[in-house]
Parts: C-alpha cells; sequence; structure tokens
C-alpha cells in the first residue's frame, strides 16, 4: 500500500518538480491538481492522476468544498501546495482538512515572515541587516517629495492579501522619481488602500537560502545564486548555480528562522551588493520556483518534508556540490526578450553579452528545469502553452 499525496498549483515549476521528488519513490502515489483542464505537473509520467478544482483565487469557498472531499475520496495523507493562495487557504481551513497533514506551522507564524512590514521590524529585532526601510500604513502618510534618493521600492507587505470574500494579488515596484511614485500610488489601489513598504534600492545580484525546519530545528540548508532573473532588472530566477554557503547569509537566515520557531520549508531570499553586501529582501514560507536545483544537488526538500510526515528523522547529505545550474528555458527566452529591448536600464554592450550569454549556458554543468529526457511530457505542455501565448498576443 503506498501513501497517497496531492500535489497543489500544478502549473507551478516547483509542483512539478515536488511531483517528480515523490513519484519516483516507488511507496508513494503522486495526484496533481489545478484549476485549469491540464497543467504542468499534470503532464509528467510521475502524475499518476490529474484533478481538475476550483480556482482557490477567484472561489475560494468552492475549492476549500473540493480539497475537503478530494482528501477523503483519495485517501490523501500528505498535502503540499506551491503558491501562498492555496497554502493560505489551507491553513485558515486546517481543522477542516484533517487528518490529512499540512506540512507548515499555524497561519500567524508564517505570516510573520511572509508580511513584509513584520519581517523588517523582526529584522531590526534582530539585527538582521535589510534595506533602509518605512512602513506606510495608508498612502496619506507617503510624501514622495520627502524621499531623499530615488530609485525606490514600493513593496506591499503581502503579495496576496485576502480581503474576506477574495484575494487581492499585489506587485512590487520599482519608482525611479517622485513622479513615478507619485503615478503609482495614484493608479494602484493595493498602495492606496492597504500597507506597503518604502524601501531603498539595492543594486546587485539576487541570492537565496533554502532551509528545512522539523518543529523549531534546522534540518539542512542550501545556497544558490542568481545568475539571471525575469524581468532582468530583478523577479524569479532564470539561471541559477548552487553556491557555498554564506556565513553571514546563514546566520542571517538561522536567526529569523529559529526565533519564529519554523516547520517545514523556507526560502530566505537576499540581495548581494557589487560589493558584497547582503541585505534582507523576503522569506518564501513555501516551496520556490528554482527547487529542482537543490534536488539535482542531492537535498531532496520535498522528499525530506515527506519523511518528516511520516514521523521519520531525514538524513540530509552534509554537503552538496557547489557549480551546478540550472536553467528555466523558456524564462531564459523571456529575460533575454526584455533585456534586448530595456535600452533605459541596459546599453547595447550588456545587451550583446546577454544575447551571447544566452547562447553559453555552461555545457556540462546546466540542467533544464522543466526539459528532462526521462520525463518529456511537460517540456511538450509549457511549449504548447508558450506557442499560444505568443499567437494570443500577436492578434
Amino acid at each position: 500500500m503506498t501513501t497517497r499525496v496531492l500535489v497543489l498549483d500544478a502549473n507551478q515549476r516547483s509542483a512539478l518538480a515536488i511531483t517528480r521528488s515523490l513519484g519516483k519513490d516507488p511507496n508513494i502515489t503522486v495526484l496533481t491538481a489545478d484549476d485549469t483542464d491540464t497543467a504542468l505537473a499534470g503532464a509528467s509520467r510521475f502524475s499518476s492522476q490529474y484533478l481538475k478544482c476550483p480556482s482557490p483565487e477567484h472561489e475560494p469557498g468552492a475549492f476549500i468544498d473540493w480539497l475537503t472531499a478530494t482528501l477523503k475520496i483519495h485517501g490523501i495523507k500528505q498535502l503540499f501546495p506551491a503558491t501562498e493562495i492555496s497554502s493560505y487557504l489551507c491553513l485558515m481551513h486546517r481543522e477542516q482538512l484533517l487528518p490529512c497533514q499540512l506540512p507548515f506551522p499555524a497561519l500567524d507564524t508564517v505570516l510573520s515572515l511572509a508580511d513584509k512590514g513584520r519581517l523588517v521590524a523582526l529584522a531590526r529585532e534582530l539585527g538582521v541587516s535589510h534595506p533602509e526601510s518605512r512602513l506606510v500604513i495608508g498612502a496619506e502618510q507617503f510624501d514622495p517629495n520627502a524621499i531623499d534618493r530615488y530609485p525606490v521600492i514600493l513593496k506591499p507587505c503581502l503579495s496576496r492579501r485576502w480581503i474576506g470574500n477574495g484575494w487581492l494579488s499585489t506587485s512590487v515596484h520599482l519608482a525611479r522619481s517622485r513622479e513615478e511614485a507619485r503615478r503609482l500610488i495614484e493608479t494602484l489601489p493595493y498602495l492606496r488602500h492597504h500597507p506597503f513598504m518604502v524601501q531603498a534600492f539595492i543594486p546587485g545580484s539576487g541570492a537565496g537560502v533554502f532551509a528545512l525546519y522539523n518543529q523549531g530545528k534546522a534540518v539542512t540548508f542550501f545556497a544558490h545564486k542568481r545568475l539571471r532573473e525575469k524581468p532582468p532588472t530583478g523577479g524569479v530566477s532564470v539561471l541559477s548555480e548552487s553556491a557555498p554557503l554564506d556565513p553571514r547569509l546563514l546566520d542571517m537566515s538561522r536567526r529569523l528562522l529559529d526565533h519564529a520557531q519554523w516547520h517545514g520549508v523556507a526560502m530566505v531570499e537576499f540581495r548581494v551588493t557589487p560589493e558584497g553586501e547582503p541585505y534582507l529582501m523576503e522569506v518564501n514560507p513555501r516551496f520556490w520556483g528554482s527547487l529542482q536545483l537543490a534536488i539535482d544537488c542531492g537535498l531532496d526538500f520535498p522528499h525530506l518534508l515527506f519523511e518528516m510526515g511520516q514521523g521519520k528523522t531525514p538524513t540530509p547529505p552534509a554537503n552538496y556540490p557547489i557549480g551546478q545550474r540550472l536553467r528555466w528555458l523558456m524564462g531564459d527566452l523571456d529575460s533575454l526578450y526584455l533585456t534586448l529591448r530595456n535600452s533605459r536600464d541596459f546599453s547595447k554592450t550588456q545587451r550583446l553579452r546577454r544575447a551571447l550569454a544566452f547562447l553559453n549556458p555552461g555545457l556540462g554543468t546546466t540542467r533544464y528545469e522543466v526539459n528532462r529526457l526521462g520525463d518529456l511530457g511537460p517540456a511538450r505542455y509549457e511549449l504548447v502553452q508558450y506557442l499560444r501565448d505568443l499567437l494570443r498576443l500577436n492578434r
């Protein structure tokens, strides 16, 4: 008898990594679900069954009703959400989903790190380096003329906010001038009506510390550096490389997660300046987009988390290879396009170098996140979706 698990948000790349990780274990049966007719992880040969569910974003009540029934019908023992919305909804209705296991701490503990305002306050308390920040509760408190230096980052405290009967999605914005900051405040309701952070812009590159905790105790850590992002000025990783654990980043990550008595996975994100100074950006209290890189390096976070749910003590390897790369090909293609058309932030020389770098991602050290010879279904699915989106945009 195998243990049946359900991976939600099957269109996410992290959900694909979870599905492949757990599906390779003959003692685990993986089901996947999302609100579309087909999905990225659902196309994997490691997904035994794909289920279409109501949208957790647009039909949260119907989604929870569906999920409650599905867990019982299929005998699901562990649940793996991959996005903020589904994770928050599951935590909000945790009692209703029992006895199925959910690999998170309490919702307030999650929000203590996910809420950027609370995170900055905690970072100040613990001595964790972070950008110069100011919490703005209401737009009337914000005067663009009072900002001494631009650009600045306008960062909503929550990227997904529950507003009583649905979800409000927000985005982080770079304001290069007082006029641009004023325009963003005037045109974006989530900045006008909900708390946000005004942060100094930190040039440099992204770095992350990946963590697994078991009831407040650290199990293992992993680090990578982002070599390219989408959008290219800062966003999700499209080419990343395993890196040694920087003692400073590790120390700051441990301070935050230890204080929170964390349980499960988390990614602590930093921005590292050209001079090598790290600044805390945010904490993602869930699986991350480039999860497959850690798995490729031998730190199989999904399977370790599954073992914890089984009451076992996981035994991760003590070390992992440095310099292993992971490329999300379609994301890297988008990043290249955005770079080539951005003459404001990138010179002609920079754009030419970026085009040449696209053609040489690092042969021999680079694996592809979606494109895998032993599991080609997701690559075919992604390519079809990509071409459909291009045709839609060109109509």
